[in-house]
C-alpha cells in the first residue's frame, strides 16, 4: 500500500511526466476584456462565409465541425442569426526541418569495452548527423463578442507534425485543447 509520504511524491512526478510528454502548447493571445457573462450562442464565419482557414479543404472541414461539436457538447447552440458569440479560425503550416544526431554507438553508450566496436558500418562515417522534414502547424481561434465587437480572447495552438494522419489527430486535439482553455477563461464564479 502506498503511503501519504510516497503518494505526496509520486502524483506531482507522474504530472510533471504526462504534461511533458504533451505535443500540443496552447497560447492566450489576446484578450481585449474580460467576460462578463456565460455565453448561450455561437456561430463559426468560416462556415457561414466559406472562409478556408486551412489550405487543405477536408482538413478545413474536420476543423470546423470539430469546433461546433465542442462547443455544443459545452452547452452552446449554434445560431447564424444573432449570436452571442463569434469563432473564426485561421492556421499557418511552416515547413522547417531540425537536424537528428545519430548515435554512433546506440546500446552501449561510449563503448568502453567492447569487441565490435570497430564494426566495418561505421568506419569512415565522419556525419553522423541527418535532418528531418516537419510542419509546424498553428491554429489560431479568436472569440469575439459582436456586441462589444472585441475580441473576447484569441487562442493559438502549436505542434510540430510529419504526416497527414498525424496533422489530422493533432488538429483535432488542438482544438480540444482550445475550447477546454476557452470554457476555463469564461466560466464567471457563481456567489
Amino acid at each position: 500500500m502506498i503511503t501519504q509520504y510516497k503518494r505526496t511524491i509520486l502524483l506531482p512526478f507522474l504530472y510533471f511526466i504526462l504534461v511533458s510528454c504533451n505535443s500540443i502548447e496552447i497560447f492566450k493571445e489576446n484578450t481585449e476584456f474580460a467576460p462578463y457573462k456565460e455565453y448561450k450562442s455561437f456561430v463559426i464565419t468560416n462556415k457561414e462565409l466559406g472562409h478556408k482557414g486551412f489550405s487543405d479543404v477536408y482538413l478545413d472541414a474536420i476543423v470546423a465541425d470539430h469546433i461546433q461539436s465542442q462547443l455544443e457538447d459545452q452547452g452552446l447552440i449554434y445560431e447564424r442569426d444573432n449570436p452571442e458569440l463569434v469563432i473564426r479560425y485561421t492556421s499557418n503550416e511552416d515547413s522547417r526541418q531540425k537536424e537528428v544526431y545519430n548515435n554512433r554507438y546506440p546500446m552501449w553508450g561510449g563503448r568502453v569495452w567492447d569487441p565490435w566496436m570497430y564494426d566495418p558500418r561505421f568506419m569512415d562515417q565522419q556525419n553522423l548527423v541527418s535532418t528531418k522534414n516537419y510542419q509546424l502547424m498553428q491554429i489560431m481561434v479568436d472569440f469575439i463578442d459582436p456586441k462589444n465587437d472585441k475580441i473576447l480572447m484569441q487562442l493559438t495552438a502549436v505542434s510540430e507534425v510529419t504526416s497527414p494522419k498525424d496533422k489530422k489527430n493533432k488538429a483535432i486535439k488542438s482544438i480540444e485543447k482550445i475550447v477546454q482553455t476557452y470554457n476555463s477563461h469564461v466560466k464567471i464564479p457563481r456567489n
